[in-house]
């Protein structure tokens, strides 16, 4: 295994309990990639390199957390429910999809979206039989009450490029895994402890309990192919070079650039998007919701846990030249508005910028992805970037990864 991300270790993890021998290497020294926990000096506590919002119907992730021990990491409210503020009108709703498959709650003037009826809702039709290279915009109505409301907010979040120009095809994979899926597959859940806590620690115990050797600080310099072509016979790292047997093989799980200068030929997304996330060491108010979406201001979602309010901002690039302390100073008022706190004076913060946080969820970015597998029969990819159908998420990486193991474990390399 190359890369200790979240797809290197959804990789390594269904390796070892399928009885593979694993060796994980990482160019950092630390595990995670871009989904980690880390200790921040200047608020005197363990922050997230991100804020992310899961949703219960993503059982790859939810599979991986069980199989590392840390299922009960997630946390979100009973039920399906999704509190909204719109900071130009300082309107207040909250969306509250019923339980089962059937929504019922489309039918609630006091749980769908206000100002929308049952029939608007059939504007996700077209999502479900979206064409290749085409935008959203091209294929369903994208104005109106649960637009503007409800549907935007959430696929900027998960696509984190602007809607309307993001893919169809990949926004119509989440709505059929989401939405369309019951409102079970839809409660947000969000880990209480931490990404370090839900997806990280617990795996590297796992596999170092079971026997696994994990390599942290061993950048990959160079893969070499055997003359024939047929696959990677050496790989040259910074301080040792390992010659692959017969039956050995290889998931390479790193970023896209990354791998481009390590496989011949590789084609991959070209155009990537940013985050920005800024923490505040504050008490979240008595009630406030753990997750609340955010309209018409430059913070889209707030993320309540101890100690501590986060606000995240999808598609971010025009932020990124913005000085940190304006920029904080204007998100905090955002943040003050949502949870009914004093704008004055403003708690101690923390900015988290991402310039290449994903790769861009657009229609010509898809078709960029690789798949799996590749020409070298012991050389396989895992990411978020490969062809995972889903966008540049947590659980597009976790299913990658375990996509990747169960390839190589169930075809043979000398049949492959």
């Amino acid at each position: 295994m190359v890369g200790a991300g979240l797809a290197g270790l959804a990789a390594a993890v269904q390796l070892q309990r399928r009885g593979a021998q694993v060796v994980l290497h990482d160019a950092a020294d630390y595990a995670g990639g871009r989904c980690r926990s880390y200790y921040d000096a200047k608020l005197g506590a363990t922050l997230d390199s991100g804020n992310h919002m899961l949703l219960s119907g993503n059982f790859a992730t939810l599979n991986y957390a069980r199989a590392i021990g840390a299922a009960d990491e997630l946390v979100g409210p009973a039920l399906p429910e999704y509190p909204f503020v719109d900071l130009a009108t300082r309107a207040r709703w909250t969306v509250r999809m019923s339980a089962g498959r059937l929504p019922w709650w489309i039918f609630d003037t006091n749980a769908r979206v206000p100002n929308t009826g049952p029939t608007d809702y059939l504007a996700l039709v077209p999502l479900l039989f979206a064409k290749p290279g085409r935008s959203v915009a091209q294929t369903m109505r994208c104005d109106g009450p649960l637009w503007d409301r409800l549907l935007r907010p959430l696929f900027h979040a998960m696509l984190n490029v602007e809607p309307r120009e993001a893919s169809a095809e990949l926004t119509g994979a989440m709505v059929r895994e989401t939405l369309l899926a019951g409102s079970l597959a839809c409660r947000p859940l969000v880990p209480r402890n931490g990404l370090g806590s839900a997806f990280v620690d617990p795996a590297l115990r796992l596999l170092q309990h079971g026997g696994a050797a994990i390599r942290l600080g061993s950048r990959l310099r160079e893969t070499q192919f055997a003359a024939d072509g047929s696959r990677v016979q050496t790989l040259h790292f910074a301080d040792e070079s390992i010659a692959l047997e017969a039956n050995h093989a290889v998931i390479l799980a790193v970023p896209s650039d990354i791998a481009q200068t390590l496989v011949p030929g590789l084609r991959a997304p070209t155009r990537f998007a940013a985050t920005v996330n800024v923490h505040f060491a504050v008490e979240p108010p008595f009630g406030l919701p753990p997750i609340t979406g955010l309209l018409n201001g430059t913070s889209a979602w707030l993320f309540a846990s101890d100690g501590r309010l986060s606000v995240s901002v999808s598609d971010a690039e025009r932020l990124l030249d913005t000085p940190h302390d304006e920029l904080a100073a204007t998100v905090w008022a955002d943040v003050a508005q949502a949870a009914t706190l004093p704008v004055l004076p403003m708690p101690a913060w923390q900015v988290v910028a991402e310039k290449r946080a994903m790769f861009a969820a657009l229609p010509d970015q898809e078709t960029l992805r690789p798949g799996t597998r590749t020409r070298w029969k012991n050389l396989l990819l895992a990411g978020d970037w490969t062809a995972t159908g889903l966008p540049a998420t947590i659980e597009g990486a976790i299913r990658s990864g375990q996509k990747a193991a169960d390839t190589l474990l169930n075809e043979p390399m000398e049949r492959r």
